[in-house]
């Protein structure tokens, strides 16, 4: 059962140790020693891949118009708002499918905790979400942000679930993972549903998103795993809880509230949900969507700063642009159904990722899983429970003062040293 959110708890989250990493990663033959940029992928050298975005019958997924690199509109399209720094994004209709604008929209990134939503996608299928799953020690030393699972607590499916979308837990995304079989089942699994999905830029290696070699994503498919989320109830719902608790357990630690740390939530009228990300390699990233006058629009957004404006300020000015398109505008392209798509050859998989990688260029996807498994029924049967916890959560304490250290999984980069103490932060979120 969803936790009751009625009574106001004071947060406390133990503090991690912050280790310095480097700063994003540069896209041009000086980058991390272990990526070749003019290979086909992000890890080594590899031939006979298709380039980056490819449909297995050789076109671009989505349209031959997404095949492009910088920003690509639509005829009679608005002019685009300022301040939009990042270095990829999309605007779609998430009713019609239709892409009203982009930049490098197939451009494979690192997600960061985005990938969450491909987490939560596949896992939301296959878990159930009373099931019970006992915090470890693991789940405790987890790297990067942890919404602060303690090894012996009992903490619901359901309710990593919602830690795992709105205080973006690592630990929470650790014990999804062991609960579905382990990390190994989990990232296959995650795979299958990538390219079930038509998501041919995504390369899952880590359940919560952290930096690991050959780990990627598009601009494209982040829309397209945000969209299937809004069309499940019980998964849609999740993404609008604004607060939860987090239970005590007896002898080790206080029960604690967690908010969602997607502020569109609550700042832009009809936001339906989004999802966080921060590394030091991937920058800031988000994915969100709203609804207005019955049209919802999904926006993604890649590599970018916080300033001039932060990623989710962003993606309320690209919100508001599509929303002034004219509905019924087939944009650029679209986003692809699974029945669009034939099925991807089998191949042998892939070595899992060990190290942070990424490649901007135009790189080719990686070698195709195993066709997609049948999956049972969405978890639709808590849609009315996770509305109702929604409503009762409207009310909430606010902590103040709380910090997190977190840590990043990414290498040093040659020649450079960590900063001094004060200077950028290692985190993850």
């Amino acid at each position: 059962m969803w936790p009751a959110t009625a009574a106001a708890l004071v947060v406390l989250l133990a503090p991690v140790a912050a280790q310095a990493g480097p700063a994003r990663e540069p896209t041009g033959p000086s980058a991390w020693p272990t990526v070749d940029h003019a290979a086909p992928t992000p890890t080594a050298p590899r031939t006979g891949l298709p380039p980056r975005g490819s449909a297995p019958d050789g076109g671009t997924v989505g349209g031959d118009r997404l095949r492009a690199r910088g920003v690509v509109l639509p005829a009679g399209a608005p002019p685009l708002p300022a301040g939009i720094a990042a270095s990829a994004w999309l605007v779609a209709d998430a009713g019609t499918g239709a892409v009203l604008g982009a930049r490098d929209p197939h451009g494979r990134y690192y997600p960061a905790s985005t990938l969450k939503t491909l987490t939560f996608l596949t896992l939301a299928s296959r878990l159930d979400p009373a099931q019970v799953v006992v915090g470890t020690v693991d789940d405790e030393q987890v790297e990067g942000s942890r919404v602060g699972l303690v090894a012996g607590g009992q903490y619901p499916v359901s309710l990593l679930f919602t830690a795992l979308m709105l205080q973006s837990g690592n630990d929470a995304a650790n014990a999804l993972a062991r609960a579905a079989g382990g990390e190994a089942a989990t990232l296959a699994a995650m795979n299958r549903t990538a390219r079930g999905l038509g998501a041919f830029d995504t390369v899952a290696g880590s359940p919560s998103g952290l930096d690991v070699a050959g780990q990627s994503s598009s601009a494209y498919d982040l829309a397209l795993f945000f969209r299937a989320l809004l069309e499940d109830p019980g998964t849609a719902a999740v993404l609008r809880i604004p607060t939860a608790d987090m239970p005590a357990v007896e002898g080790r630690f206080p029960g604690f509230q967690i908010q969602n740390q997607n502020s569109l939530l609550s700042t832009y009228p009809g936001n339906l949900g989004g999802k966080t990300g921060f590394t030091d390699a991937a920058r800031h990233t988000f994915v969100t969507a709203a609804e207005r006058d019955g049209r919802r629009l999904v926006v993604s957004v890649l590599d970018t700063e916080s300033v001039p404006l932060r990623a989710a300020d962003q993606a309320a000015l690209l919100l508001d642009w599509g929303f002034a398109v004219p509905a019924g505008n087939a944009g650029v392209g679209r986003l692809v159904r699974p029945g669009d798509l034939v099925a991807a050859p089998t191949a042998a998989p892939a070595a899992a990722p060990t190290a942070p990688a990424v490649d901007t260029s135009p790189a080719a996807r990686p070698d195709a899983a195993a066709p997609v498994a049948a999956d049972p029924p969405p978890w639709t049967a808590v849609a009315l429970t996770v509305a109702a916890l929604g409503g009762m959560a409207a009310v909430s304490v606010r902590a103040t003062g709380r910090r997190r250290a977190r840590r990043s999984s990414s290498p040093r980069l040659p020649g450079r040293r960590p900063p001094a103490p004060g200077g950028w932060p290692s985190r993850r979120r």
